[in-house]
């Protein structure tokens, strides 16, 4: 259930459409309402690191891109969202296989929305939070629609 109008709905999975990780790896927007995103993905083999968790660079794009989502679920229309800074903290190996990461709004403000994301690694129906990121979005124009 969501509490968004349904153009920002649609310009949200629009836009998710056409970030090429995020179709590489399977990624699929799970959740969505005013400040907060759910992106589910699986841990595909290629993306795993030499002990076979999940790399840390996979756990680090679904948090930073759950919590740009969340930001621009909040966004005037006619803008866009860009990270202008986005920590992480890695609390666990990625063993599962799949991941979930949230994102969440933590103010709105006009020209920087500060947001933070958990990511959980998923097993057999067991979730371990894996890490937490802090971060800023800022909100830049949208590019004119091609005519």
């Amino acid at each position: 259930m969501t509490d968004l109008p349904p153009d920002t709905i649609a310009k949200i999975r629009e836009s998710f459409a056409s970030q090429n990780l995020m179709t590489l790896i399977g990624a699929e927007i799970t959740g969505l309402q005013h400040g907060y995103c759910q992106i589910t993905a699986p841990i595909p083999d290629t993306m795993r690191q030499q002990h076979g968790f999940g790399h840390a660079a996979l756990t680090f794009a679904l948090g930073d891109t759950a919590a740009g989502y969340a930001a621009l679920a909040v966004m005037a229309e006619g803008q866009e969202v860009l990270t202008s800074e986005i920590k992480i903290n890695l609390l666990a190996p990625a063993k599962g296989n799949k991941l979930v990461a949230e994102g969440r709004v933590l103010r709105i403000g006009r020209r920087l929305i500060p947001v933070e994301a958990d990511v959980w690694a998923e097993q057999d129906g067991q979730r371990t939070l894996i890490a937490k990121l802090l971060g800023t979005m800022v909100p830049v124009s949208a590019p004119p629609a091609a005519t």
